[in-house]
């Protein structure tokens, strides 16, 4: 997946979950933060960010902000992708081109089942797969963990994808990665315990659990490799 219109930015101040301020070649801007989670060990004052131009004239925030440099103890930085709407089109973009699926597949988005709308619905053959894709942000000393809020929609979607495996479907739950460097994948127990209980609930039921890292650039995020789970508590 790329972006275009790519300029860097020092983040200054985050006013509330959905813009911050940022400096741009020297000047402030206010811009549109794409990613409503917290983000507090990502945005930080002085950051390095990258940024987005939109197109559209009439907005009233002239950037996105996409994806930031960490800072990490004697390590370089890690450049991480905070866009929390690119992790499906990545996951689409891998599923569709990845060899997984046969030719004949057909993939659809945003399919409700039960109480709940999955990111993705694949039909191959006889097989018939809700995908719920989940992109993960946080990372601590090389392990990503999910999530960094507590969702009570995300305790749902695992509770119904457990569900839907019990009526004769298949289900996985995709974590994408947004960063490489990573050494396993486990639920953020500390942050939301009923999260993790479901996630290990849902992968005893049958429900796949796959973590994936990606390639990431200031103007591209990629699917790249699988990353171990770690549900042992």
């Amino acid at each position: 997946m790329k972006y275009q219109n790519i300029e860097k930015g020092k983040f200054l101040i985050r006013r509330n979950r959905f813009v911050a301020e940022v400096e741009i070649s020297g000047r402030q801007e206010t811009v549109h933060v794409k990613n409503t989670g917290r983000c507090r060990e990502l945005l930080l004052p002085g950051s390095e960010v990258f940024l987005t131009r939109a197109e559209n004239p009439e907005r009233k925030t002239r950037y996105d902000l996409i994806a930031v440099s960490k800072e990490r103890n004697k390590k370089t930085p890690l450049l991480i992708n905070m866009d929390s709407q690119i992790p499906n089109a990545a996951a689409m973009e891998y599923l569709q081109t990845s060899g997984i699926f046969s030719h004949n597949a057909v993939f659809k988005r945003e399919v409700t089942y039960k109480n709940s709308r999955f990111d993705i619905f694949v039909e191959d053959g006889s097989r018939k797969i809700f995908i719920e894709v989940k992109g993960v942000t946080l990372e601590n000393n090389g392990v990503a963990l999910f999530p960094d809020a507590p969702t009570e929609r995300g305790v749902k979607h695992l509770e119904e994808l457990a569900q839907s495996v019990e009526e004769g479907f298949e289900a996985w739950v995709f974590f994408v990665i947004q960063m490489k460097e990573i050494k396993y994948f486990t639920p953020n127990d500390t942050m939301h315990s009923e999260f993790g209980t479901a996630l290990r609930h849902a992968a005893g039921s049958g429900v796949k659990v796959i973590a994936m890292d990606c390639l990431i650039t200031p103007d591209s995020i990629k699917i790249d490799a699988p990353v171990k789970v770690e549900l042992a508590l």
